[in-house]
């Protein structure tokens, strides 16, 4: 894949160029942007691959969802449906898509949890909704531009931040890094637990924030304990079990079980993976199966693994939370 990647490094100024000149289109208004009357938080990257949108999607519903009536509206990556769906009781991570379908199951009756690739008509439909919402949440929307959400949270992580990146094809940014202008918060995520004062004036200098960018550092933790729908047990207490991936980067996790001294093996499939007929007739072969809550959503539909499959869940932790709270709340009433 490096090698691919470098040979076609010939084809990084095209993409630059498209891109550049999309943005520009779009900043000089030639290229519309549709802006709504309350509020909208657009939640996303520069990058591909998991920079930790969907724990900050779950922090924001967390925080919103008591005091205000909260939507989430996502692409619905890889799912099997066309146009807008909201999810209900007969959604699934097919019909949703694994990251929706997994806001559905954890917050259920709180949200609307809805997907559309087309964001302005998603936000149309929501409002015609009896009791719609007052705050939209746009997952991975950030080059999305046909909607000028009020709010623009863009995250990268500590290990490989936009400024250290190419564009496509070479590298793994969606557009050129000056795109990270548009953001007005900025959260470096999935930084060391431990991380120093000193750390994070070294990775502010790097990125280099306007004067109104707000930047914030979070970590995540994993639990103690994995869960099913039905049953929970200690980590600690596991055995011999299987670790089963299909995320972008789970060289965390693996860490984690490791630093425990647990005994496993690691199946790791590519991010968004759908389980074919094949794999699952592997993993019914296992005696105990520990995933993501992702890869959970996607797996919890067959029978036959749900007495042995369980899932790690993850917390997000933010540096200054209660000026990051503040400033979300803020927007939401201003």
């Amino acid at each position: 894949m490096n090698l691919i990647r470098n040979i076609a490094f010939p084809f990084v100024p095209v993409y630059y160029a498209v891109s550049s000149l999309r943005n520009t289109l779009y900043d000089l208004g030639i290229k519309k942007s549709t802006s709504y009357n309350f509020p909208i938080i657009c939640v996303g990257n520069l990058s591909v691959g998991g920079t930790g949108k969907t724990p900050m999607i779950e922090y924001l519903i967390n925080l919103l969802k008591d005091d205000y009536k909260v939507a989430t509206l996502s692409r619905g990556y890889k799912r099997k449906t066309k146009g807008f769906q909201l999810a209900d009781a007969f959604s699934s991570a097919e019909s949703l898509g694994d990251e929706p379908f997994q806001f559905y199951n954890k917050f259920k009756k709180d949200v609307f949890v809805s997907v559309d690739a087309n964001r302005t008509n998603g936000i149309e439909q929501l409002l015609l909704l009896e009791n719609s919402p007052e705050v939209i949440l746009l997952d991975d929307a950030f080059q999305h531009r046909k909607v000028k959400a009020g709010l623009n949270i863009l995250l990268t992580t500590y290990a490989n931040p936009y400024v250290s990146d190419y564009v496509l094809p070479t590298g793994n940014l969606r557009e050129p890094r000056s795109g990270a202008k548009r953001a007005n918060i900025i959260v470096v995520t999935k930084c060391p637990e431990t991380i120093s004062v000193i750390e994070k004036q070294s990775f502010l200098e790097k990125i280099s924030p306007t004067k109104n960018q707000h930047v914030f550092f979070s970590s995540i933790s994993y639990s103690e304990d994995v869960v099913s729908e039905e049953n929970k047990k200690s980590i600690n207490a596991l055995t011999n079990f299987t670790l089963v991936t299909g995320i972008a980067n789970a060289k965390p996790l693996v860490n984690f079980l490791k630093n425990k001294n647990l005994q496993f093996e690691h199946l790791n499939f590519k991010d968004h993976h759908e389980f074919s007929e094949q794999d699952i007739s592997v993993l019914e072969t296992k005696e105990f199966i520990v995933t993501t809550e992702k890869d959970f959503m996607r797996l919890k539909q067959y029978n036959t693994l749900k007495a042995k499959l369980f899932y790690l869940t993850i917390t997000v932790t933010i540096d200054d939370s209660v000026m990051f709270d503040r400033l979300i709340k803020t927007f939401v009433t201003s």
